[in-house]
Parts: structure tokens; sequence; C-alpha cells
């Protein structure tokens, strides 16, 4: 057989293998943790461009164009961020909307698993354009938002103070031409006793049809939170940063008793969500460990990330997710109050779950174990802005990251042949 014959021959067989390669990605022997479909044990996922094809034992590894080695890991769906900043820009003066204390979202996402983010009013009807064009339109990772019922958005000062720009037909006009992007209304950072702005938000929220974000900016006397859960907020609506514990807002914990009050349980009876939005001086052990430990536990774990709380005691979405496991939740309820649950609080159910046909977005984690950590305690240690440490002996890191079916970040090199998704 001369030469060239060989190598048309040998192209041939490549061509056939290629052709015979039904998933685009096979990630083989992972643990995977899927609480939509209760699914919590070891199985190959195959995917197939932006879906997810089949979750079953012992897929062929040859029927991936790539294969993820996940052995010792676990795998997840992609986690999502329900409380974000990314309305990032060059106006200084401009705080979270088109200015310097919001954050890219590419930068700080991959390397920690997350695959969709849900900005929390960054932007409100006014700035929402220039937000999908210059962050929505050209992220890799997916972006959402809750918009703001301030039209200016999250500028800080007097803007977010001007109850005269807090339009709800106008909202609910632009939540109703943006379904694919915007989720739900967002009310934040209002000082002041008064119940104008909530209202203001819900009747966006209802108009258009989406849950509202609840973030009380302080008052005093504190809002109580009683009324805010029996009279504006309706099931689905969220209230973030539940674990705070601030002079001007209000705690769900009573501090006295160290007991969660009971017009809690029932606003989440009634369907309210609790949402951690750790943020800066927006969570505090002092809260979260005794209601952890009485069994309630956040309906979803988000970070509030921007640029003051990324360098802080936050950090990221697997630290905040770690401090929980430390504090007692198990991994699967971990797991599910960072990817299903957020999913369904936006209403977003082909997300944050592994069911064939959903999104090809997936996280391979390891669990650290303290234990090999070069200190005498053998944890990891965690602490919140107040000072106050706990130690934990797991830390979660993000091995693989996949967005669209794509991988996206590879840490260690797992992924065969190893190649990067690019901009």
């Amino acid at each position: 057989m001369n030469k060239k014959l060989r190598l048309t021959c040998f192209a041939l067989l490549f061509a056939c293998a290629a052709n015979a390669q039904q998933y685009s990605v096979v990630i083989k022997g992972g643990h995977v943790i899927d609480p939509k479909n209760n699914v919590n044990g070891v199985m190959d996922v195959a995917l197939k461009g932006d879906t997810v094809m089949l979750v079953a034992k012992n897929i062929d590894a040859k029927e991936g164009k790539q294969v993820v080695n996940a052995k010792g890991l676990f795998v997840t769906p992609g986690l999502i961020d329900m409380h974000s900043h990314n309305f990032y820009g060059t106006k200084m003066d401009q705080t979270y909307s088109n200015g310097p204390n919001a954050l890219p979202p590419d930068g700080f996402t991959f390397r920690t698993g997350v695959t969709t983010v849900v900005d929390a009013g960054c932007a409100g009807w006014k700035s929402f354009p220039d937000f999908k064009k210059q962050t929505i339109d050209i992220s890799k990772t997916r972006v959402l938002a809750f918009l703001n019922i301030v039209g200016e958005g999250m500028r800080g000062g007097t803007y977010e103070q001007n109850v005269d720009d807090m339009d709800a037909a106008a909202t609910a006009k632009v939540v109703k031409e943006n379904p694919d992007y915007i989720v739900g209304i967002k009310l934040a950072h209002y000082n002041g006793y008064n119940w104008t702005p909530t209202e203001r938000a819900v009747e966006a929220g209802k108009l258009a049809n989406v849950p509202v974000m609840v973030d009380f900016g302080g008052s005093k006397p504190v809002l109580p939170l009683q009324e805010l859960f029996t009279k504006y907020l309706r099931p689905g609506d969220i209230f973030t940063h539940c674990f705070g514990q601030l002079s001007s807002r209000e705690p769900i914990l009573d501090i006295a008793t160290g007991k969660i009050k009971p017009f809690v349980y029932d606003a989440r009876k009634k369907g309210i969500l609790f949402d951690v939005g750790y943020g800066g001086i927006s969570f505090a052990f002092s809260q979260a460990i005794p209601a952890v430990k009485s069994g309630f536990y956040p309906n979803t774990i988000s970070t509030d990330i921007h640029t003051g709380s990324m360098n802080n005691a936050m950090k990221d979405m697997l630290n905040v997710m770690s401090k929980f496991l430390a504090m007692g939740m198990d991994l699967p309820a971990v797991i599910k109050a960072s990817t299903w649950a957020p999913a369904q609080a936006i209403h977003r159910e082909e997300l944050g779950n592994l069911s064939v046909g959903s999104r090809a977005d997936v996280t391979v984690l390891r669990v650290l174990d303290g234990k090999f950590q070069l200190n005498d305690t053998g944890t990891f240690g965690f602490w919140d802005y107040t000072g106050t440490k706990i130690q934990g002996k797991q830390k979660l890191e993000a091995e693989v990251t996949i967005r669209a079916g794509k991988v996206v970040y590879d840490l260690n090199g797992l992924t065969e042949p190893l190649v990067i998704t690019k901009r």
C-alpha cells in the first residue's frame, strides 16, 4: 500500500471514529448529586452541545469527544449565584450601576463552579439596555437580572433614596420586554421607615408576574419583618441577607433566646424564600449558626459578590457553601441550595439540574479534607466580618466547570483532550 493510500485510509478511519462519538463530553466516574432527580451516587454524565443527554452507569468513554476524569470527585449541576453584582463600568460615581463596585462575571464565576449569576438590582429600567449590551451580551457566564425598582439602578447616594424614581409600571414594562434576561424585581438599600418602596416593588412584581427580592437598607426604628412577610411579600418572593445582624435591620433570629422568631416559620410556610446574600456585612455567624443547628436552612445560598465582599469574609460562592457545611448542613442540602432551589426561585427550571434535555451546565467539585492541611488542627478556618471564627473539616474546590456543554475551566487538567473554550 503506497503512502498516499495509507494516509487516505487513516483519514477515513479517523472520520468514522469521530462520527461514532455521539457525545461532545462524557464525565466519567464522579459522584453525581442532582437534587431535582434525587440522584446521589457514582454515575457518568454525557453531554451533546448545550444539552444533557444521559446520566447512567458506565457510559463508554469512547463515545465522548472529550472525557472528564471525575473519579473521587462530585459532579453537580452548574452552580447558580442568584445574588451577584455585575454591572461593572467606568463611571466612578455610580457605585454598582455601570461603576467600580461591580464585577465582570467571567473573571469570578467559572473558577468557583458558577455557571449562572443573577445580578441583584444594579440596573433599573433606565439603565438596563446598557447593562445588557456591555455585560449580559458579551459574557460567557449566563447573566440574568433582578431589575431595580429605582429607575437609575444601584447608583448609590440620593439616587437609591428617590421614591419618585420608583416607577412600578415602567419597571414592569422593561421586565416584560426582556423575559429571557430579567427574572424579578429588586428593592435595595432604601433607608427610612417607609413602606412605599416595598409597595412599589411588589406592585411591579405583580404587573410583570415575577418575584421580588427585598434587601432592606436600614431604618431606626427598624421596619418590622412580620409586617413585611404578612402584609407585603407574596409566595415566591425572596428575603435576602436573611442571616444579617445589624442595628438598622430586624434579624430573623431572636438574639436573646437564640431561636428563630415564630413568624419567620409562618413566612416560610407561606412560601417566602430566605436567601443568604452574604455580602460584606450582611451575614453573621451569630444568626446563621443557631438557625442551621435548629434546622432552619436557607432556601438559597448566594454571595452578594462585589469588590468589597470578595476580599472580605465572603470571598466566593464555594467559600460560602463551605461555611454551611461547617455549620452542619450536609453536602446534598448545600448543593440543592446552590443549584435546583435557585433555579426554581427564578423560574428557570431548565437550569440547576441534570435531567435529560436540561442545559449542559455542570460543575465538578473536590471536597478537600482538613486532615491533609498543614496545620495542627486538621481543619479549615472560616470567619465572618465581626471576627467570629469557626472550624470546618471540609472545603469545596472547583476542578472543572462546563458551561453550555463546553469545558470553560479545568484546574488540574482532568479533561482529555484538554481543549478549553476561548473567547
